[in-house]
């Protein structure tokens, strides 16, 4: 634990995802999700791609970087230690309707979480990368 007085001035800025289509991925996070595409980027000596996208100000809001390598075929390893993307919304039943209705590749419905009781649902994104609604806390 950091001291009160010398707390680090850190934040989360991105999270990065290697996609192998990027305008299926920007379609996924912006139209069906609702994020917007802040920046993008083509690194041609290095043939790939950012995209930061997120719902707000990179400097006032965490994004999302897709990182699309232009030479990538197949699929990319995951690995056994990746969780999962979250993304608050205030009713997670609705917007699991609304997710269903867009063609969202759904993993599981909307539920209580396991030992909890906050309402929570997952779907796929174009990569398999797993996607978690999550109830907004009311902190009041």
């Amino acid at each position: 634990m950091f001291e009160e007085n010398k707390k680090p001035n850190y934040r989360l800025a991105h999270t990065m995802i290697r996609v192998l289509d990027l305008d299926k991925s920007i379609h996924f996070y912006c139209d069906i999700l609702g994020m917007q595409v802040l920046r993008k980027t083509d690194y041609p000596g290095g043939r790939y791609t950012n995209t930061f996208i997120g719902y707000g100000p990179e400097a006032e809001f965490p994004t999302l970087e897709l990182t699309h390598n232009w030479d990538q075929e197949g699929h990319y390893d995951k690995g056994n230690g990746w969780g999962h993307l979250c993304i608050e919304t205030p009713d997670v039943h609705k917007a699991f309707e609304d997710l269903t209705a867009q063609g969202a590749e759904i993993i599981a419905p909307p539920g209580p979480m396991s030992h909890g009781t906050r309402i929570l649902a997952f779907l796929k994104d174009p990569d398999g990368y797993v996607v978690e609604l999550n109830e907004t806390i009311n902190p009041n």
